[in-house]
């Protein structure tokens, strides 16, 4: 291989798992004879951490909780995470392919489970609406750009 060819970027997809997946239903099986609509919250989190040389695991954390006026329908903890592998890439480009291309990545099987448990559950499907990650990571870049103005 020609020196040229081993400073290559690379990124790899090495492997993508449900990391921690929780459902609480705390009102059944009341909760089942309501015939309200519930209102959906969703929050959503993303972490990268390196877990060996130019290899990182990426987590995308969706909460959903559905509620009839203060009562909880159910609630879901939801945690897809993948293995990435990125060599040769400038410190810089590093951050955003982990706060934003993989997150891209990890997100349509995050809403699939999400989705999954909540009709396993015995309610109607949730689905996730898309996320534009790259937005998400501008505006925590300003935030934490504004944050360091102040101190």
């Amino acid at each position: 291989m020609s020196e040229a060819a081993q400073d290559q970027p690379v990124f790899n997809m090495d492997k993508i798992y449900v990391k921690d997946l929780s459902l609480e239903i705390p009102n059944a099986p009341q909760v089942f004879l309501e015939r309200e609509t519930p209102q959906i919250e969703v929050q959503l989190h993303t972490l990268a951490g390196s877990i060996d040389d130019g290899v990182y695991e990426v987590t995308v954390t969706a909460t959903v909780t559905a509620k009839i006026a203060d009562k909880v329908m159910f609630l879901i903890e939801a945690k897809q995470a993948g293995i990435f592998t990125l060599r040769n890439f400038p410190e810089v480009e590093k951050e955003p392919v982990l706060a934003v291309m993989c997150p891209n990545i990890l997100f349509p099987y995050l809403r699939e489970v999400v989705s999954s448990v909540s009709v396993r559950a015995g309610f109607a499907p949730v689905m996730l609406n898309p996320i534009n990650f790259e937005v998400l990571y501008q505006q925590q870049q300003q935030a934490q750009a504004a944050g360091a103005t102040t101190h």
